[in-house]
């Protein structure tokens, strides 16, 4: 296929956390928002006047240093975060809002604020730290309006000045739902029978959207989502379709290696990619806007944090019910080293999907930076491909 116009151009603001976009931002006034998590509702950290800035630490080397302060036990995203703090690169902060949706992260977060590794030069900046749910009760949205009023809210206004109101509020929530809306139109022609977009340029575009002011982004996603409509797709379908399953992937060069090995990937499951996270937030006008956004994020909280038996099933219900809207041939669970909500999550999901959906999967766990250990993961994957292309063969054969 003809490349598009703008992958390059989303593919360079993905080499550095402090990019080109966060620069413009900060030209522009913003108070740029560092987050470390899905459960932290977006909304409320693009209020006007605020950006929200997933934090990330693109081709991380060495974890020498991280390491030192929080040992080789710890997942390497919460490593690779504090090294790359240490090492200045998430100066742009004007704050930083930390759930405790994983200790790891947070563990990393605290020593950022022990080693004063930002803000040192804005009396304003600020750290806060959020109890989130564990369940899916109106006593747990409640909790999470508490949460977000007391560690997002106030400390905004009271430090920046920014319009907290239920109609500043509302008007995030609108503006979030364009960006939710343009990605998962985007993300339609994956279900093409010859897709017009790889699964690798999709997720180059929906992870900007995290990792960068949304706000200047939205004209060139418009751009992208024209073109599609009269790309050529490539002749052939694809060898195999999968459904990537798993915990956050913030590394693009994960989805190229697997489409490499030639498993199309169709659909995504994972923090930093579409499902949950880009489901556009309905508002109604009888109740006001924080209590809906807060129980949207739980209500649609696919993080396996979320204990409920309701929630614990439901989740792989969920990737099923994607892996069929999608037409994935299998599912791809992964995990980063050392994570151990995913590692729990990912040994009962595979079987699930795998025993009570029907799904074949590959269950891998992977480092960080998919670049410093790809051997094993190009094998796995290429016996996967190939175990997915006989069982369709025999199936065709049955027939």
């Amino acid at each position: 296929m003809r490349d598009l116009k703008h992958l390059l151009y989303f593919e360079n603001l993905l080499q550095e956390a402090n990019n080109a976009l966060v620069a413009q931002a900060k030209a522009d006034g913003k108070v740029c928002i560092a987050y470390t998590c899905e459960n932290v509702p977006e909304p409320l950290l693009n209020l006007d006047g605020t950006c929200s800035i997933r934090l990330s630490a693109p081709h991380t080397g060495s974890l020498d240093i991280a390491t030192y302060y929080m040992t080789n036990l710890l997942c390497e995203p919460s490593r690779a975060l504090l090294e790359r703090a240490i090492e200045g690169g998430f100066s742009f902060a004007d704050c930083v809002i930390t759930p405790d949706g994983c200790t790891m992260i947070n563990r990393a977060v605290e020593n950022m604020e022990l080693l004063e590794t930002m803000g040192k030069n804005n009396p304003r900046f600020f750290h806060s730290y959020m109890e989130i749910a564990f369940k899916n009760t109106p006593n747990d949205v409640d909790l999470s309006v508490l949460q977000c009023t007391n560690h997002i809210l106030k400390p905004l206004q009271e430090n920046y000045g920014i319009d907290v109101s239920d109609a500043a509020i509302r008007k995030a929530v609108a503006d979030h739902n364009r960006i939710c809306e343009l990605i998962r139109a985007i993300g339609e022609f994956r279900k093409e029978q010859k897709p017009r977009i790889t699964g690798y340029e999709f997720h180059v575009l929906c992870l900007a959207t995290y990792v960068c002011p949304k706000y200047l982004l939205i004209d060139k996603l418009e751009e992208t989502l024209e073109e599609l409509k009269t790309r050529e797709p490539e002749d052939k379908e694809p060898r195999v379709r999968v459904l990537l399953v798993g915990s956050e992937v913030d590394d693009s060069g994960l989805v190229k290696l697997i489409e490499e090995q030639g498993a199309f990937v169709c659909c995504d499951r994972f923090c930093f990619g579409s499902y949950p996270g880009r489901v556009p937030i309905v508002l109604n006008d009888e109740e006001d806007a924080l209590t809906q956004v807060c129980r949207h994020y739980i209500q649609n909280c696919q993080c396996p944090r979320m204990m409920n038996q309701e929630k614990v099933y439901g989740r792989k219900a969920y990737v099923a019910e994607l892996a069929r809207e999608y037409n994935a041939d299998g599912v791809i669970y992964e995990q980063v080293k050392f994570c151990d909500p995913w590692a729990y999550e990912r040994t009962l999901g595979s079987a699930m999907l795998q025993h009570d959906y029907g799904f074949p999967v590959l269950s891998v766990d992977r480092p960080y930076n998919i670049a410093s250990s790809s051997g094993q993961m190009r094998t796995r994957v290429q016996a996967f491909v190939e175990s997915m292309e006989i069982k369709k063969i025999q199936r065709g054969g049955n027939a």
